[in-house]
């Protein structure tokens, strides 16, 4: 035996990493071979390794480590995202550090800021990857801003446009005042907020009485072109028709009549601003109302605003009220809360802006995809319960908003060559652009020069929503032999608050270019919560360094940890006693492979009935777990297959065969025994493997059998023998009649080194595994009598059948009476206060089945031990 007494994770996970990666184990090419490829959701470039990824990773690695066992082509796709959003926003807080301006950056020289940031911080979280044992086939490396994703990106834009399905809009748009961008709808939360409902008196022409508004944002009140009523509210019903007076602006505006009016909200009155709402903007187009925009794209007011031009819109907000009521037209100022629109990204409160942007008709390209999910179930959601989320959203999927207000990302390829608000063409490149612009604009004599490409890019997501199908060059290459092999991909393994963002949107360009599912199965993972519930997060603190646990724990411990928690689609509460329970687990597969390499082995001895049946045995019980750990992985129960696993090896191989098998002090193993328990040992490798890939590979090569299979990483996966389901029932018989022989030693005070004998009572079946019972219990005998003998000793149950153990000159005779009586009356007591309760009529007619039978069984076994302990007081 060549390891070290102590397994030191530390020491061999980067070891086993290189040597997977020199034997490039992680690699594939298409062969002959059924494939199983999955794509990794990419992480933001300027990410770090957290919880989330963690969980989402290690669940990836585990079901692509079992495909590549089980003979698959084994393909898992990295790659990270370029966050449009995000990036820039970094990128810009650093030049400011350095006293650089974006706006007074060129787009070229500000892109050369953005890839510095990137070659610098890009490959960081998926070097983290490594750490926790990601078996990707790194050499296949995307990146959403390489060139020929970028190709694939502006190739589907220009498809889609020709399509008639892309189209630009002057819209209502969601406005991230901090990123200076749009956002889709999907990327807006609403939080409730606390807030104000502020009543203002608006001066009414030829009335001497005021008409009231009552609004949660005075400060928009610049932008005010018009005062709302509902046409059957008798209260407004002299107003019809009027002017209102607009404060501080002191515009004149007119008071309309539309049914649109809530007339229990508020005062029943509504001002309209067309420019900053949704809803507004729908009643000012009804009836052609002026459109009047009071913001700068930071949310600071613009000359519009007055005297708050240049100030931020919440300043104004405080500035206003106060104004208003040294007015006197600020009648009352109410606690009121209500919904606010936030940024996903940045976290900034999203303003409603009228934009020109790109939209993506998205309802006919839904269609497939509501099919595939919904009706045929081509794709399946695990857990199934996402599918009403699913349905929510594509069956109300509204346009996509895909352009944004950026520069890092795909530049948009429309190209401007005139005045006129359709005096564009969308091509692939600025020279196919001008061919195009000659002959729409009947000008041949435009140049490349005469064009200016659009500034805005496009949405993060309508690049990664490509993800599956460009990482094998499909778009641009549709036949290539990679994408006709590993597409459709297998399992996708991501976070539920993407569903639409991503999984539904990847579903619907996989059937409008490839006309099939990009995957068979969406593994949807919970959020990684802390163990008050909370999720983690970097504000609340409570989110650990997910490098740090693996320093302290390793690697396959913070996976098991992670696994033994984390049902699909149901939040994990994770604590690092988690991580702990997977260290302890390692060192007791650790120990069990030293005390098997520690045992000296005699060819001459003879292979003993107890071995030979212990082994079989547990030879059934590998099978029948092996097929209940295959059937978890295949309903993706992936946490169940662990536990699975970690029961079989820790209780029925370590606790159990080993102790079966165990020589005694100082004696050899005979070599038959020594063999088939290393056989066993591994394939209990082989299963935990894809859970526990570093400590299990060096156990592996440790045992010196790569004359079989070269590495465990590419051993073969065991496959389900027949397995005697008998032999199985009967060790666990024989397990409940060891647990009692133990317990009646610890009852009766009597150490492991004191000889026992055992009698069968009333029974002349021999108890299964005889011989085992006699090693395990310590017995000198076992016997087989009608009834229990009249002499010294005590009783105890186990498989229906009771069993008596002598005790004559082994105890103190007075001191056990004075146990038992005191037993005794401890059990009559417990016994009556159920009988109690069961002979209460109320309580058992309102009682659920369930408890009622918990009691019963109380009762019952109750009895039965009240039995046996007045046989031992018999037998004293």
């Amino acid at each position: 035996m060549s390891i070290s007494s102590k397994f030191e994770a530390s020491t061999v996970e980067q070891k086993w990493y290189d040597y997977w990666l020199e034997n490039k184990y992680f690699a594939s090419t298409p062969d002959d071979r059924p494939a199983y490829s999955i794509v990794i959701p990419p992480p933001n470039v300027t990410g770090i390794l957290h919880m989330g990824h963690m969980l989402n990773v290690s669940l990836q690695d585990i079901l692509i480590r079992r495909a590549r066992m089980q003979g698959f082509n084994a393909c898992w796709v990295p790659g990270t995202d370029h966050a449009s959003i995000a990036t820039e926003a970094k990128v810009v807080a650093r030049l400011k550090e350095q006293g650089i301006d974006k706006n007074d950056l060129s787009r070229e020289e500000f892109l050369k800021h953005a890839w510095e940031w990137t070659d610098e911080y890009g490959g960081h979280i998926l070097n983290q990857l490594q750490k926790l044992g990601a078996s990707c086939d790194w050499d296949r490396t995307k990146f959403t801003l390489d060139d020929d994703m970028s190709e694939s990106v502006i190739q589907v834009f220009v498809d889609l446009f020709n399509k008639g399905l892309i189209y630009r809009g002057y819209r209502m748009v969601n406005w991230d005042p901090e990123a200076q961008t749009t956002l889709s709808d999907e990327e807006v939360i609403f939080e409730e907020k606390p807030g104000f409902l502020y009543h203002i008196a608006y001066e009414v022409e030829g009335v001497d009485e005021p008409i009231i508004i009552a609004t949660t944002r005075p400060e928009t009140i610049f932008g005010d072109t018009a005062i709302c009523i509902h046409p059957e509210d008798e209260r407004y019903s002299h107003l019809k028709g009027k002017k209102a007076k607009v404060p501080i602006a002191n515009r004149w505006i007119p008071i309309i009549e539309d049914d649109y009016v809530d007339t229990e909200f508020g005062t029943g009155c509504l001002k309209v601003t067309p420019a900053h709402d949704m809803n507004d903007k729908n009643l000012g187009d009804k009836h052609n109302l002026e459109v009047i925009d009071i913001f700068n794209a930071d949310a600071t007011l613009n000359a519009h605003g007055l005297h708050y031009e240049s100030q931020d819109r919440f300043i104004v907000r405080k500035a206003i009220s106060k104004e208003l009521d040294d007015l006197g037209v600020l009648l009352k100022k109410e606690e009121h809360a209500h919904n606010v629109g936030t940024s996903e990204r940045t976290k900034a409160v999203i303003e409603p802006r009228l934009s020109d942007q790109w939209f993506l008709k998205m309802e006919q390209l839904a269609e497939p995809a509501i099919k595939a999910v919904l009706e045929s179930e081509e794709v399946a959601l695990v857990p199934a319960k996402f599918k009403n989320t699913y349905r929510h959203w594509m069956e109300n999927i509204r346009d996509w908003n895909i352009s944004r207000q950026l520069w890092w990302g795909q530049q948009i390829p429309a190209y401007y060559y005139g005045n006129q608000s359709d005096d564009f063409v969308v091509e692939t490149s600025p020279e196919k652009a001008l061919e195009l612009a000659k002959t729409k604009s009947g000008n041949p004599d435009l140049k490349l020069s005469d064009l200016k490409q659009d500034n805005d890019v496009l949405d993060t997501w309508f690049s990664s929503w490509l993800w599956p199908i460009s990482v094998f060059d499909g778009i641009r290459n549709p036949e290539n032999e990679e994408v006709n092999y590993y597409y459709p991909t297998k399992d996708l393994v991501t976070g539920p608050d993407i569903l639409f963002f991503w999984v539904a949107r990847m579903i619907i360009s996989g059937y409008e270019y490839r006309k099939e599912r990009p995957f068979s199965k969406v593994y949807l993972t919970g959020l990684v919560r802390d163990k008050q519930g909370r999720k983690m997060s970097k504000q609340l603190g409570n989110s650990p360094d997910a490098l740090k646990l693996i320093e302290d724990f390793g690697a396959d411990a913070v996976r098991v940890g992670l696994m033994l928690s984390s049902a699909a689609g149901n939040d994990l509460l994770f604590d690092e006693s988690l991580c702990q329970q997977g260290k302890n687990f390692s060192n007791k597969i650790w120990n069990a492979y030293r005390l098997i390499e520690g045992w000296e082995v005699d060819e001459s001895r003879a292979f003993s009935v107890v071995n030979k049946e212990a082994l079989h045995w547990y030879s059934q019980k590998f099978q029948q777990s092996l097929e209940l750990i295959n059937d978890h992985f295949e309903k993706y129960r992936i946490s169940d297959a662990l536990m699975t696993s970690y029961k079989l090896i820790w209780d029925d191989f370590c606790s159990w065969l080993l102790e079966a098998i165990k020589p005694a002090y100082g004696d050899p193993i005979d070599g038959q025994t020594y063999r088939e328990v290393r056989a066993l040992f591994e394939e209990n490798l082989k299963l935990l493997h894809p859970f526990m890939p570093f400590l299990t590979e060096e156990l592996w090569q440790d045992m010196e059998i790569r004359s079989k299979e070269e590495a465990l990483i590419v051993s073969k996966w065991p496959e389900v023998q027949e397995f005697e389901v008998d032999q199985i029932r009967h060790f666990d018989e024989t397990k409940a009649i060891i647990g009692g022989i133990r317990n009646f030693r610890k009852e009766k005070e009597l150490g492991f080194k004191e000889t026992l004998s055992l009698q069968v009572i009333g029974s002349s079946d021999r108890i299964p595994f005889e011989s085992l019972v006699q090693k395990m219990g310590q017995l000198t005998e076992i016997s087989y009598v009608e009834v229990a003998p009249d002499q010294t000793g005590g009783s105890f149950r186990a498989n229906n059948l009771e069993f008596f153990i002598p005790l004559e000159g082994k105890i103190d005779l007075e001191k056990e009476r004075l146990k038992l009586e005191e037993e005794l009356k401890y059990a009559n007591g417990f016994l009556m206060s159920v009988q109690k309760k069961l002979s209460n009529e109320r309580f058992v007619s309102n009682a659920p089945e369930q408890v009622l039978a918990n009691e019963r069984k109380k009762e019952a076994d109750a009895l039965e031990k009240i039995e046996v302990i007045k046989k031992s007081l018999s037998s004293l």
